[in-house]
């Protein structure tokens, strides 16, 4: 997805004719066998990325209920935490025939994960695996490989037990999988650069470090090309800078991380959320000497950056390029909708895009790093991450089969060189509340381990504050009268939902710096409002889109509290969401269909009231309702006749929340209309719509590298009005050379199968996921929308 890659590849292949030797990249994501443990005679076909548990039924409360009622209702307990899925291994295969040109170079297998944990063997022998499946990891299997004739590649993927996630984690190679080939003596390393830079009035330094491997015995300096590329719209590439460097070689080094000369780039354009300007580097190597300008170079490798400055205060929180900006964002784990943990770019982009347009400029990746992909579309989009790398410091929550003292050095490691180069990264997380834990490693709450993480993470890595997410904030179990000792030593003080002792713990430990890093729903405005945002980093709304896993219980297949349904449609509530985080002027009607029920999640009631747009109810009724707004006040008219006009309440807990109680149903328009500064600034009218005549078909597709499109279908009626109470069963089909990858109402009750061809729409709407079988026009495939009552429509995938 990165979208210099493109331009930048062009460049690097005018400077040069990439030579037999030099590094390629090899996609394997497409054509494996895929089954489950103990059933290889139901072999399926899949391509990556591939989440084998989205595909499995749902477990009810009254399956498998052999035992006692107590032991089927811990069971049932298990599972709502990881999506009522059953935890499996799954088993994919695939061959591989080598180049005879590999023959003299260096291949390597690269992972970007296996979910939850993995063993990669090649023709029989083990070679490889990760005990943490949220990172990637590559194996060397130069040595490995038959030539002449096919190799067997064989991925083990384990979901553990349901104790080993709190959520819905998915199963199996739901990430990408690549063959890399490189020199055989000299090659870059695994995340070989680490790039800074330092803004001096009208002038940026970039500082450049690359860590290569050399076998070599050359005495003579190393020779080293870095070319930096500015990109402009779609297509315009400038070239900023054109370098070369001879640093000395240490022979007793085989591996060294090498600082390149530091390029000074004058006016430099800067990255920030609303203008995510990005560079990009390429750095080559050329062995013994050789003459950069007639010789091919012996390995590559590029990056983006940006061009950014952050500093963090208790006076201001958080500057960005000497600006104060205040993080407004949400909390969430990885998967994504009917894809479950599946990355796909596009997917993921749609999410962000949509984010950013509610006013969202931050993420926290809770509780583990999102895809690789995923930072790349911040940094392009220009939304500011909050990096996390683990939810508890214990095996049990760190991939259950090796002691988190064990791992936890390879995985900061990898973490961190993996991140460090994307400007939208502005702070590190190494944890999660883990206050609730006695049994940390070392016994003094996580103070040590915090300790340890953050000495090696520095060694990668200085220019962003490390954190842990605090809940509960206190010291003791006994007392909250005082902070506890890991929110008094990390970097930044993150208290999850206690944001009201931010003023007193600050008065008595006036180095702390706060950020709310999860604000629950329920809470809202008064988390958000309460808070001082003058001196504050920022809040993370938790669950704010909502997620399978982490039910509150049955029939209910996962987290419901967020500002967007599964299918990524925005509830009312997501216009509150607009009006605190947005300076547009806003205004949104929300009806109440249901009063929240007491719902305590982590010790917090997280319970929120069910909304609707719905304007087709039954004659006489009388409802409750609110209108979200910014401005200073409303006017409810009902078919032109005004209701009334309400101001803005002034107190934090009730801002940019009006609430108008028994009003009377009639068919027809009812509008809000928001004025500020006496003038109209927004509206928002819903109506009564007649019966379902057919289906709107919203398209949206990203170039990425699955080619997937998301195609939202809303039922209208003849006056292409939304019909909110539309609840057909529609039955899918495409003709040309695609696929139904997933499909989502939005009801997170539902017992439908998220990666079938059946879905009933839900308040009216549903989400469809179609792949493309390769680099095709969208406009060859048609998706065949069949229904009782609208009958059958056509859609081009235009």
């Amino acid at each position: 997805m990165k979208h210099l890659a493109l331009a930048a590849g062009l460049l690097l292949s005018a400077l040069f004719v990439t030579p037999a030797a030099a590094r390629q990249t090899h996609n394997l994501n497409l054509a494996w066998d895929f089954w489950y443990d103990g059933e290889e005679a139901q072999v399926q076909k899949v391509d990556l990325p591939h989440d084998f548990q989205i595909a499995q039924p749902w477990v009810s409360p009254q399956a498998g209920e052999t035992g006692s009622r107590d032991q089927a209702a811990n069971s049932r307990s298990r599972l709502s935490g990881r999506g009522f899925k059953e935890m499996k291994v799954g088993w994919y295969r695939k061959t591989i025939r080598p180049d005879e040109a590999w023959k003299n170079q260096r291949v390597l297998l690269d992972f970007g994960g296996i979910m939850l944990t993995g063993d990669v063997y090649l023709n029989g022998e083990r070679i490889g695996g990760t005990d943490y499946g949220y990172l990637g990891f590559e194996i060397d299997i130069t040595d490995k490989l038959i030539y002449g004739q096919d190799n067997e590649l064989l991925v083990r993927a384990d979901t553990g037990q349901p104790e080993n996630s709190r959520w819905y984690t998915g199963g199996g190679l739901f990430r990408d999988v690549k063959l890399i080939t490189t020199a055989k003596n000299a090659w870059f390393a695994r995340h070989p650069l680490h790039i800074t830079t330092h803004i001096q009035g009208n002038r940026a330094a970039v500082v450049i470090e690359a860590e290569l491997y050399s076998s070599l015995r050359q005495t003579a300096p190393l020779t080293f090309r870095t070319t930096v590329l500015e990109y402009f719209g779609d297509c315009l590439v400038n070239e900023v800078a054109d370098h070369v460097s001879h640093p000395t070689k240490y022979r007793s080094q085989s591996l060294r991380a090498y600082v390149l000369d530091t390029i000074w780039i004058d006016d430099p354009h800067l990255w920030s959320c609303e203008d995510p300007h990005l560079y990009s580097v390429i750095v080559e190597f050329y062995e013994n000497g050789a003459d950069v300008g007639q010789s091919e170079p012996t390995d590559y490798c590029t990056e983006e950056f940006g061009i950014r400055e952050i500093s963090f205060s208790p006076e201001y929180g958080f500057k960005l390029n000497g600006q104060k900006v205040l993080l407004k964002g949400c909390a969430n784990h990885h998967s994504m909708s009917a894809l479950g943990a599946a990355c796909y770019p596009e997917v993921e982009e749609y999410q962000l895009r949509l984010l950013k347009s509610f006013g969202y400029n931050h993420v926290r990746t809770s509780h583990n790093p999102y895809s690789e992909h995923f930072l790349d579309l911040c940094d392009q989009l220009g939304i500011l991450v909050v990096d996390e790398l683990y939810d508890k410091w214990l095996k049990q929550y760190a991939g259950g089969r090796v002691e988190w003292m064990q791992q936890w050095p390879y995985d900061v490691s990898e973490f961190v060189k993996r991140d460090r180069n994307h400007p939208c990264v502005v702070m590190w997380s190494l944890g999660n509340e883990l206050q609730q834990y006695a049994n940390l490693p070392f016994n003094d709450w996580g103070v040590t381990p915090y300790l340890l993480q953050r000495e090696l993470l520095h060694r990668f890595d200085t220019t962003r504050p490390v954190t842990v997410a605090m809940h509960p904030r206190y010291r003791s179990l006994e007392t909250d009268s005082l902070p506890c000792d890991l929110a008094l030593t990390t970097d930044i003080a993150s208290y999850n939902y206690r944001y009201m002792y931010f003023p007193g713990d600050g008065r008595r430990f006036p180095h702390m710096i706060f950020y709310q890093s999860e604000a629950n729903t329920v809470g809202m405005p008064g988390n958000f409002f309460e808070m001082d945002r003058d001196r504050v980093v920022g809040l993370a709304y938790w669950g704010a889109v909502d997620y399978i896993g982490e039910s509150g219980g049955w029939p209910a297949k996962g987290w419901a509290q967020g500002a967007f349904d599964l299918s990524f449609e925005p509830k009312p509530i997501a216009w509150l969401v607009k009006s605190m985080f947005s300076d547009e002027p806003t205004v949104h009607i929300a009806i109440v269909e249901q009063l929240a029920r007491d719902n305590v999640w982590n010790g917090v009631q997280i319970g929120t009231e069910h909304m609707s747009e719905n304007w087709n109810r039954p004659r006489g009724e009388t409802v409750s309702l609110y209108t979200y707004t910014n401005a200073e006040k409303v006017e409810l008219r009902l078919n032109g006749r005004s209701l009334g006009i309400k101001e803005n309440p002034s107190q934090p807990s009730r801002r940019n929340i009006i609430r108008w109680d028994s009003v009377s149903y009639a068919p027809g328009q009812l509008e809000a209309v928001a004025y500020s500064g006496g003038r109209i600034v927004a509206r928002h009218r819903i109506e009564t719509a007649g019966k379902a005549v057919k289906l709107r078909a919203d398209v949206q597709g990203f170039r990425g590298q699955y080619h997937t499109l998301l195609i939202h279908l809303t039922a209208v009626d003849s006056r292409s009005r939304k019909v909110a109470t539309a609840d057909d069963n529609l039955h899918l089909s495409v003709e040309g050379p695609a696929r139904v990858v997933g499909v989502c109402s939005g009801d997170i009750t539902s017992d439908e199968d998220l990666t079938g061809s059946t879905v009933r729409l839900y308040q009216g709407t549903a989400m469809v996921f179609v792949r493309m079988k390769g680099y095709i026009p969208p406009d060859k495939v048609t998706l065949i929308v069949r229904s009782e009552r609208m009958g059958t429509q056509k859609i081009k995938l235009e």
